[in-house]
């Protein structure tokens, strides 16, 4: 099993508390950075990391960082993205649930660089309970010295607070989580201008994930350039994956990014196969947004290089085919699995959270949910499947925000690899309707 940089600690008896946390070592990141460092020396350290946004999108940081503005005058705001609507995904709030003062440090550190004197932790509004743990964290580490007026005695002024959302999945998009946490309907903004430039309160802003910002405590430690040496190549560091679905030992894991997927799938150290007398048949590699691929696909070997757990080898690598490691909500399916009713599923909850404020996705959702529903209760034909992917792509690219590509690539992907299935529905409608029916023809499994 690989090196642990968030989790190392997660297991030990009472972390939760600032006591307990401080003696294993936390807020050390907060006392070199604003004792030691510039605020620019923290940013630069990020960069030479090589740390990519652990929310989905995977974009580098530190660069991130460096595009925000920094007029005279002006407040700058730091915004943690704790709002994890993605299905399948779980890793932020087990990390906010069982080491909340990892976000806390990471939080100080970063408002420290950014020099933002008041930040937010923005929180799915169903995570009551883990909205209270980091309220109670936040309290602890301002009764210790580590928030509110001049810090430490360096000068520099903190006040964090955490704001609960309203269960919103398009509040996950940076723009609309602004808009929500000024009090508005969260509906994504036109770009440009950018948080970076104009954000919350039309201030410079910058927007990260629970797991990017808790990352850098160990950055600043430890330094850039030991970061950026675990991994592979742009993908360094490591990574919190989200295992569910028909896997033996399902749960959080922090891998090093570079691991192959068959060793995350079937190694000792991590899922340990399929669930027993099942085999492979697909997985969805990021959260549900992302492509799905048959298992082999997933699993697929080129010139003897496996498909890895990276940015780079899950979209595509050389495999002539690829998905995205997104935001690590790592989903495995066995043959019992019906990928037209999975289908459904995702492009019933993508039509549900449209925010309806562009026209492809408003309305582009609604007919892949009514068609998918159509097909799967045997009341579809052969040209519904290219009206599918004809809807998925006047949907691609043609929206204010990604919630249109998340909602077409899932289908797109699934006629792609799974035609078959949809086909077999649509041929076959009374066995496809009966209860559990699940297609049995041919499938290429691992």
């Amino acid at each position: 099993m690989g090196r642990k940089l968030l989790t190392e600690h997660i297991n030990v008896e009472g972390i939760q508390s600032f006591e307990v946390y401080r003696k294993m070592g936390g807020y050390q990141a907060v006392e070199k950075a604003l004792k030691t460092m510039s605020p620019d020396a923290v940013t630069e350290e990020v960069k030479k990391s090589g740390l990519r946004g652990r929310g989905g999108a995977g974009f580098p940081a530190g660069m991130k960082w460096g595009f925000l503005a920094k007029p005279e005058g002006v407040p700058r705001y730091l915004v943690c993205n704790a709002d994890e609507s993605e299905p399948g995904t779980f890793k932020d709030r087990y990390l906010m649930q069982h080491i909340p003062h990892a976000l806390i440090e990471g939080m100080i550190v970063s408002s420290f660089a950014l020099g933002a004197k008041s930040s937010y932790i923005y929180v799915r509004g169903e995570m009551l309970y883990v909205i209270q743990i980091l309220e109670k964290a936040i309290e602890e580490a301002k009764n210790a010295g580590f928030l509110g007026k001049n810090i430490l005695g360096t000068g520099y002024d903190l006040e964090l607070y955490v704001h609960a959302g309203g269960g919103a999945y398009i509040c996950g998009e940076e723009t609309a989580l602004l808009e929500s946490l000024e009090g508005k309907r969260g509906n994504p903004r036109n770009k440009p201008p950018f948080p970076a430039v104009k954000g919350l309160y039309g201030c410079p802003t910058v927007v990260n994930n629970v797991e990017t910002i808790s990352a850098v405590t160990w950055i600043v430690n430890n330094g850039g350039e030991e970061y950026a040496k675990i991994g592979i190549g742009k993908s360094t560091g490591t990574k919190l994956i989200s295992a569910c679905g028909h896997l033996k030992r399902p749960g959080v894991y922090e891998i090093e990014l570079g691991v192959s997927v068959e060793e995350f799938i079937y190694g000792d150290d991590y899922c340990r196969g399929i669930r027993d007398g099942h085999k492979l048949k697909a997985v969805i590699a990021g959260g549900s947004s992302v492509p799905i691929l048959p298992a082999n696909l997933i699993l697929k070997t080129v010139n003897g290089e496996n498909r890895l757990m990276s940015y780079e080898s899950l979209a595509d690598g050389g495999f002539a085919t690829g998905t995205m490691l997104g935001s690590g909500g790592f989903i495995a399916m066995d043959e019992t699995t019906c990928i037209v009713k999975n289908t459904l599923t995702l492009a019933r909850f993508y039509h549900h959270e449209s925010c309806g404020q562009c026209s492809p996705c408003r309305e582009g959702t609604g007919w892949m949910a009514r068609v998918l529903e159509r097909i799967e209760h045997g009341k579809g034909n052969m040209h519904d499947i290219d009206l599918l992917v004809d809807v998925a792509k006047k949907i691609e690219g043609r929206t204010i925000c990604p919630l249109g590509d998340a909602a077409a690539w899932p289908v797109a992907a699934a006629i792609r690899h799974f035609r078959h299935e949809f086909e077999w529905h649509i041929l076959n409608p009374t066995e496809a309707t009966q209860k559990g029916a699940v297609y049995q023809g041919e499938l290429v499994m691992a």
